[in-house]
């Protein structure tokens, strides 16, 4: 599991899923239930058949009650038509049939509103996870500066995951259980308002502890969650890092980090599950105390003859008692278990929420990639990612179509940044970038990124075939430009000796190494055959020999492109034509290697300091 990544926890009884708490539940839940909208109808008649069924099993209870009343002798007494047990045993009957159909009814739109709200929650979620794809396409990538990927990754899972558990187990809950509340006490009112308010006192005290128990608990699964996010990620650590560990014979220490992580997870994880624990007991004995009472204050009652038809009365309160308390337990855990909805949907609308790239659809202006010649020009570039502190400072270049330019510098001077600058992944503070003469702010963002292809430092290879990586979103080719393109570069015989050539599948199976991902990536550039290249440490982690294949395909790819190459190795870029040597994001020093070191600065330092130099000039690589 990534380091990263937020990890699901245990559940505790009565609980649902691991509780977080949000900053702001109320703008949570109002951002949920504006997404939800769409679905507002369906959801209207979920609740509609909500409050049907609950009324019809509140109903019930009087059915219920009229049925022990035939049996009452005081009741049989006052009506004395009732004592013939023909009429009895059939009114007896009726009453019966009716209430079987009143909870038949009840149990169909039970599920029926179940149905309809698994519906909904299952195309929320779908909806979520489009909204969040969509997003990652049209959100900047000063997103990314900021916020982890594995965080972005929990969003489309976990989160995503707990906002449908949450609905699915919380909203029709949480309403049905609030409806009942609501009925039962109109309908304990209309049979006795003594008996009533004996129902509401006992079943709060037993919902007072059971709100404090989980007022509680929500710290401890609030901890329970940052240290199993801790455990996972230190597992992850030490087990990428083995070898470094068995070198160092660290073991002991290793183990004695993760036994105090695991201690803490330990504790934590008790004492969530200690007190959510205690939720069910609670209730049980909420509604233990309510039963009690109603028995006692209706037998009281009873005693002094204020209860007409006491024995019918207090049979239906014991019902109503159990339908309070119930209620409110569940209003309790809906409420728990939303809270952990709206911490899910506070981390998804981070994402939806941001900042997009600026809309382009309204640019018409056009460069046709075969028709670029690769004139570049950097003027009076101004750049930084956060307000107020530039990273680029007043960048000025001109570079002619088929130059190949390398861009170098100490680590922090702005040679990557430049890359992404030029590639239109940022906004500019100040200034412009042309390409023949088109300033690319102009342009729509999928026409400039047309003109380029790259080969980067950390290669990219999807999980599917190596003609699928190859030919990467390119469908107008065909296989024998593929074998061509493979030819070139030199890995077409590698390929062929596969299981299944090009065909067989890049996975675990068939490990490949590092220059040949490399090569692949290459031939993927190739296939693109954009006017521009740009090389960001191409060759820095591989060795000497696979250097010089990956140079010499380098060589082959580059061939009438403009091409920009960022290096660390001043020995792959010798021969470009234009070498730009930046400092602290300007340009410090520019020309061709020969000039550069004549002129003994900062360039010749960066060479001093990787070349052992005598004093006829020959140098050798010091590895």
């Amino acid at each position: 599991m990534p380091k990263n990544s937020a990890s699901r926890l245990p559940t505790g009884p009565g609980i649902g899923p691991s509780i977080k708490k949000p900053n702001n539940f109320f703008v949570a839940m109002k951002k949920l239930a504006s997404f939800l909208s769409q679905y507002k109808t369906m959801m209207l008649i979920s609740v509609i058949i909500a409050c049907i069924g609950v009324f019809c099993n509140v109903w019930a209870t009087t059915f219920i009650r009229e049925m022990v009343s035939l049996f009452d002798p005081s009741y049989t007494a006052k009506y004395a038509w009732l004592r013939d047990l023909f009429i009895v045993g059939d009114y007896f009957s009726n009453v019966a049939i009716f209430l079987v159909v009143l909870y038949v009814v009840s149990f169909v739109l039970s599920y029926a509103q179940t149905i309809i709200m698994s519906v909904v929650v299952r195309k929320n979620s779908y909806n979520m996870r489009v909204a969040i794809s969509e997003k990652i396409n049209n959100v900047s990538l000063s997103y990314y500066d900021k916020h982890m990927i594995g965080d972005v990754l929990s969003y489309i899972t976990n989160d995503v995951d707990a906002v449908s558990q949450s609905l699915n187990q919380s909203v029709m809950t949480f309403i049905t259980s609030i409806l009942t509340i609501i009925f039962a006490i109109f309908m304990m009112f209309l049979t006795d308002w003594r008996m009533t308010i004996t129902v509401i006192l006992s079943s709060l005290v037993g919902m007072a502890c059971i709100w404090l128990i989980i007022k509680i608990s929500q710290k401890y699964f609030g901890d329970q969650q940052t240290y199993l996010a801790k455990l996972n990620g230190y597992i992850e650590e030490f087990l990428s890092g083995h070898s470094v560990v068995k070198l160092y014979c660290s073991e002991n220490q290793v183990m004695q980090s993760y036994v105090e992580i695991n201690n803490r997870f330990r504790s934590s994880a008790w004492k969530a599950q200690a007190f959510s624990g205690l939720m069910m007991p609670l209730m049980v004995f909420a509604g233990n105390v309510g039963y009690t009472s109603v028995c006692i204050v209706g037998a009281l009652l009873i005693a002094q003859g204020s209860l007409e038809n006491g024995v019918s009365v207090i049979a239906a309160f014991l019902i109503y008692a159990r339908l309070f308390s119930m209620s409110f337990g569940q209003v309790a855990q809906g409420f728990a278990t939303l809270q952990t909805a709206a911490a899910a949907t506070e981390n998804i609308f981070s994402l939806l929420d941001s900042d997009e790239i600026s809309d382009d659809s309204e640019k018409t202006e056009y460069l046709d990639p075969k028709n670029v010649r690769g004139d570049v020009e950097f003027e009076q570039v101004v750049f930084g990612y956060l307000p107020g502190k530039t990273i680029i400072n007043d960048f000025n270049l001109s570079i002619k179509a088929g130059q190949k330019v390398a861009i170098v510098g100490s680590t922090g001077s702005g040679k990557t940044t430049i890359v992404n600058i030029l590639m239109q992944f940022y906004e500019l503070n100040r200034g412009c970038i042309k390409v023949d003469g088109v300033d690319l702010a102009k342009l729509k963002k999928s026409n400039v990124h047309d003109l380029f292809c790259m080969v980067l430092q950390d290669t990219w290879l999807f999980n599917g075939t190596f003609a699928e990586n190859i030919i990467y979103n390119k469908s107008d080719t065909t296989k024998q430009k593929m074998i061509d393109i493979c030819n070139s570069i030199g890995i077409h015989s590698f390929i062929e000796k596969l299981p299944n050539g090009y065909d067989t599948i890049m996975d675990e199976n068939n490990p490949i190494s590092v220059g040949q991902k490399q090569l692949i990536t290459i031939a993927r550039a190739m296939f693109m055959d954009a006017p521009i290249l740009i090389l960001d440490e191409a060759t820095s982690s591989v060795d000497t020999m696979t250097e010089i294949q990956i140079q010499e395909a380098i060589d082959k790819i580059s061939h009438g492109r403009t091409s920009f190459v960022i290096a660390h190795r001043l020995s792959t870029i010798r021969n470009a034509d234009v070498i730009v040597v930046m400092k602290n994001g300007s340009i410090v020093e520019q020309g061709n290697h020969d000039y550069l070191m004549s002129l003994g600065g900062y360039y010749s330092e960066l060479n001093m300091s990787q070349f052992n130099c005598d004093l006829n000039g020959s140098c050798c690589f010091n590895e």
